[in-house]
């Protein structure tokens, strides 16, 4: 992306992906398009348990793309925020705008996407690029719907959060 604004990136991760994940190919393929046409990208990577940092199963994705000059930010809480360094990563850079997706849309990536509102990011979510696995009560695809239509409805005062499929992001926002 061009100036205030980058891609975040959100768990894509082999540990993440050992329960299958709704549409793994085609959100991976979304996805490295965003990473191929944006100026700037942060990975965050979840460490927890056997998903020790630096671990195989910490690692991203090998179909990821993974753009020179990418920033990886590991967390180990849903909220990449919390005890991380990417709030002053991106304030270092100069960020007031993300454009977020990844893995799991019903934890990490909505209270990143939650926390980074309240926090006054502007965001963009890529709609069809992030997923989920299937839940006991609902289907990943359920959730999904679910949680665009959630951001797409959240009221933060001065803050608006706006949704687009990679085809909008990449036509109407040159990355």
């Amino acid at each position: 992306m061009t100036g205030n604004s980058l891609l975040l990136v959100i768990d894509m991760q082999n540990g993440v992906f050992a329960t299958p994940r709704f549409d793994r190919a085609g959100r991976v393929a979304r996805i490295n398009q965003l990473t191929a046409r944006a100026g700037q990208t942060i990975f965050i990577q979840h460490a927890e348990g056997d998903m020790a940092e630096g671990s195989e199963l910490w690692q991203l994705l090998p179909e990821l793309h993974r753009p020179a000059g990418a920033i990886s930010v590991t967390k180990t809480a849903c909220d990449a925020f919390y005890r991380t360094p990417l709030d002053n990563i991106l304030a270092e850079l100069g960020i007031t705008h993300l454009t977020i997706c990844g893995c799991a849309t019903d934890y990490c990536v909505d209270t990143t996407v939650k926390i980074a509102a309240s926090k006054g990011y502007a965001l963009t979510i890529a709609s069809d690029a992030h997923t989920t696995a299937d839940r006991r009560y609902v289907s990943a695809q359920g959730l999904i719907a679910q949680h665009n239509e959630v951001w797409a409805g959240l009221s933060i005062p001065g803050n608006t959060i706006t949704l687009k499929t990679t085809e909008q992001i990449l036509k109407d926002n040159p990355i």
